[in-house]
């Protein structure tokens, strides 16, 4: 007899979302729930691993393992957990100040070893947690910041593209069906996948209305292989494209630690003498 198809309630943890009504996190959750349904994969083959902030509290609200880890240290601990169960279904979720704030150095070198797992960055330009200032990626006008920020703001495709990770997209909690396809993409891809979220702050930082105005989607002429359109993508100031920017096909960390532990194992010697003498 077949099993019976996981539906939305198999992902459902049972927990009410405390987020703020009109929070972009919610779209996000939902087009999770959606993307887990469609790739049917078994709850308790899935990870969940978050930081500190609003979208930190994504792990409780599914049905799943999750791990909550300390301020800006999502990748580490994802990546740990893949490398040593590859077999599970990896997902990493953080905001703009987790994930490219004091999390920012670890993006890089996720790069490097290429780990086969998906980071979900809820990008909303302020810490809505701790009451609203601008966070790395924006120019809020805010209680600590009434002139607007000092600094100027992150670009986090241009620096995913340029550190190569290999898959680097862009969606929007206010296009689920778009977002959900994406998720499913970046699922899909074998490597590191870095899928920045526009997800707005109804309480400190509403930015549906001049979202919405500027979105387009990227179309079906542009060559996701092609790193330097991908750049000239992130870097455009007109209008928002949403889509996937870059894609690499290239050895996972998995693939890797693999590869060292067969050439290891053909050249280990069956007994401790021959092993001792290789090296007088």
């Amino acid at each position: 007899m077949a099993e019976a198809a996981l539906d939305l309630a198999a992902y459902k943890s049972g927990l009410h979302p405390v987020w703020c009504p009109g929070c972009g996190d919610f779209g996000v959750l939902t087009c999770i729930y959606r993307t887990l349904v469609t790739k049917q994969i078994p709850p308790e083959q899935i990870v969940i691993v978050s930081g500190i902030g609003c979208s930190g509290r994504l792990p409780a609200y599914v049905n799943a393992y999750g791990f909550h880890a300390v301020h800006g240290r999502v990748l580490p601990t994802a990546t740990a957990l893949k490398a040593m169960r590859p077999e599970l279904t990896v997902f990493a979720a953080g905001g703009d100040g987790d994930a490219y704030s004091i999390g920012g150095g670890h993006i890089p070198h996720a790069a490097r070893r290429n780990p086969d797992l998906v980071y979900i960055v809820m990008d909303n330009e302020v810490y809505g947690l701790t009451k609203g200032q601008s966070s790395a990626t924006g120019d809020v006008i805010a209680g600590t910041t009434p002139y607007g920020t000092l600094e100027e703001p992150l670009n986090p495709l241009a620096i995913a593209i340029a550190y190569n990770v290999s898959f680097v997209a862009r969606g929007y909690s206010g296009k689920p069906k778009e977002l959900a396809d994406l998720i499913g993409l970046a699922m899909d891809h074998k490597g590191f996948a870095l899928l920045e979220v526009l997800s707005p702050c109804t309480t400190f930082h509403d930015t549906y209305k001049p979202i919405s105005q500027a979105i387009r989607f990227i179309g079906p002429e542009h060559d996701p292989a092609d790193r330097k359109k991908a750049f000239e993508l992130a870097l455009e100031k007109d209008s928002v494209p949403l889509g996937v920017f870059y894609k690499d096909e290239r050895p996972t960390l998995e693939d890797r630690v693999n590869l060292v532990q067969k050439k290891a194992k053909e050249g280990d010697p069956s007994d401790l003498a021959t092993l001792v003498n290789r090296f007088v």
